[in-house]
């Protein structure tokens, strides 16, 4: 009887983290079809940036802000002009920055 109650929990703890990753996708469909007037994927979002200034967040919160030059499924992102600011602070100025695709948290337009 442990074995079918354990089996419901895990069933349940999957479907919820189904239906969140759903919700995830739901929204964000929605958020790119209302900024762009239509259905847009992230990667239709990636492929529109080329060549524009972003802004590359990290996992420990550090921004790089420049022009996005290329850009590959792993996420590794190479940048000209690039500027690092650190806790809001511009730290270093580049002229070309590669980061490594598993050190990005988003990449965003740069305002």
């Amino acid at each position: 009887a442990s074995h079918s109650c354990a089996r419901r929990s895990a069933s349940r703890a999957s479907r919820a983290l189904v239906s969140s990753y759903e919700l995830h996708r739901t929204c964000l469909r929605t958020r790119l079809r209302m900024e762009g007037g239509g259905t847009r994927t992230p990667s239709d979002f990636l492929r529109g940036i080329r060549g524009k200034r972003v802004v590359v967040r990290l996992h420990n919160g550090t921004d790089y802000v420049g022009v996005l030059a290329c850009l590959d499924g792993y996420m590794n992102v190479a940048m000209e002009q690039t500027q690092e600011y650190v806790e809001g602070q511009l730290k270093s100025n580049y002229g070309d920055a590669f980061i490594r695709g598993n050190n990005v948290l988003y990449i965003a337009t740069a305002k």
